[in-house]
């Protein structure tokens, strides 16, 4: 079946607003086909741009992509340098594609420990997208969930401390307007590639309700009709919430 048809499949509601998605495979992908991994990362990126135009198509609102992990550091250093010139490189080949879409690139993560070269073509790219509004697409960078929740936990006590805030006014809502992604809501679904099962530090708290869908697929081989196979799982799903079936009928 092809994408206009699996796009035809799709209802207008339960849409999810917010997409997450860990791309898995790159380097397996690449080593299958007796590549290198950069290889791997640089046929990623054609996923990136499909599910990106795919998303943008159906009206979701919200995309996260988890690019690199603060554990991915420890890689090695021939693979993680590759990887940031490679960002760059696409973060300027893309901004028109982002532009033509409108589509706004931001990020989260700890953005102030990539190289120099990467952190000015980002901030150039989120800066040339700032208006567009029918998409914002959010790159996670030297991201973690627990390094996130870290952070938030220490901004609160700051602000206790301060008398900004009491300990009995802290609710589940103040603390998710503490972490990175306050500007959008919790993803309704997250997709992972490559056969892998689980969060591997990634959105922690904002995934207490999200819905998964997981393919063997590697990210490289990752296309539109398989991101509008996910998006008519979720559609085919009953989110309950901790209710009854019968509650929510």
């Amino acid at each position: 079946m092809d994408h206009l048809e699996l796009k035809n499949r799709i209802k207008d509601n339960p849409l999810p607003k917010h997409v997450a998605v860990i791309m898995d495979g790159n380097g397996r992908w690449a080593k299958n086909m007796g590549k290198t991994r950069i290889f791997g990362h640089r046929n990623g990126v054609r996923a990136v741009r499909a599910i990106s135009e795919a998303g943008a198509e159906i009206g979701v609102k919200y995309l996260t992509l988890y690019a690199f992990s603060t554990e991915n550091w420890s890689r090695p250093k021939i693979e993680v340098n590759a990887l940031m010139s490679l960002l760059v490189e696409t973060i300027h080949r893309e901004i028109e594609t982002l532009n033509k879409n409108n589509i706004r690139l931001r990020a989260i993560g700890d953005l102030s420990q990539l190289p120099s070269k990467t952190y000015d073509a980002l901030m150039s790219g989120i800066e040339d997208t700032k208006e567009n509004s029918h998409m914002d697409l959010t790159l996670a960078l030297n991201y973690s969930g627990r390094w996130e929740i870290k952070n938030a936990i220490q901004s609160m006590v700051a602000d206790a401390v301060d008398d900004k805030i009491k300990p009995e006014d802290i609710t589940e809502s103040m603390i998710s307007n503490y972490l990175a992604t306050h500007f959008m809501p919790d993803p309704e679904l997250l997709i992972r590639t490559s056969g892998e099962m689980r969060l591997s530090n990634f959105l922690l708290w904002q995934c207490a309700y999200t819905e998964f869908f997981f393919t063997e697929k590697m990210w490289p081989q990752f296309t539109k009709e398989d991101f509008f196979e996910a998006i008519i799982a979720f559609q085919n799903r009953e989110r309950r919430f901790g209710k009854t079936g019968e509650q929510i009928v």
